[in-house]
């Protein structure tokens, strides 16, 4: 039976949901998956809704579109909010642990203190999605370690390359 994974990365605008839908998108294809990534954001971009997701499949990608994901990864009060009823019952919710009010759900949930470790590891919260990412590769493989260490390298600038890829090897010892 082939398998068919729909993710929904979702936060605030400015907290890289988008960047981190491309890079995990970007990863499962060097793994040699069928891979759709679609984001979706407010005008105002910082501080608004922010989307981004990706469905990996073993086959052809006929529907590109979430419809219940498999996966949750909740980067604000807002998105786990509006996204929560979306996943699926047996889903895995990832949420950073800045989000206070989880509700009650059946899906396997994760608390990743992302943002924080982000600010205290690296100094900066930005890298707070790409340290969401590894506690998520951690917690599920759908993609490997090596497609994404590649996909990171590729997706971000030259100057926080070396940052990025060390908030993604954190996260990996939080999953």
């Amino acid at each position: 039976m082939a398998k068919r994974i729909e993710v929904r990365i979702a936060g605030l605008g400015g907290q890289g949901v988008v960047l981190a839908g491309q890079i995990l998108g970007r990863a499962a294809v060097y793994d040699g998956k069928s891979v759709v990534q679609t984001q979706s954001y407010g005008a105002e971009a910082r501080g608004s809704a922010a989307k981004s997701e990706v469905i990996i499949s073993d086959n052809k990608i006929a529907f590109p579109m979430v419809r219940k994901c498999d996966i949750l990864v909740a980067m604000s009060q807002q998105a786990l909010d509006k996204y929560i009823s979306d996943l699926k019952g047996n889903g895995i919710l990832l949420v950073d642990t800045l989000i206070k009010k989880i509700p009650e759900t059946e899906a396997k949930l994760f608390k990743v203190p992302a943002t924080k470790t982000a600010e205290k590891t690296l100094g900066n919260k930005l890298y707070a999605n790409v340290v969401m990412l590894g506690a998520l590769i951690k917690e599920t493989r759908i993609t490997s370690l090596e497609a994404m260490e590649k996909a990171i390298r590729e997706s971000v600038p030259e100057k926080v390359r070396e940052a990025n890829l060390n908030a993604f090897k954190e996260g990996l010892k939080l999953g």
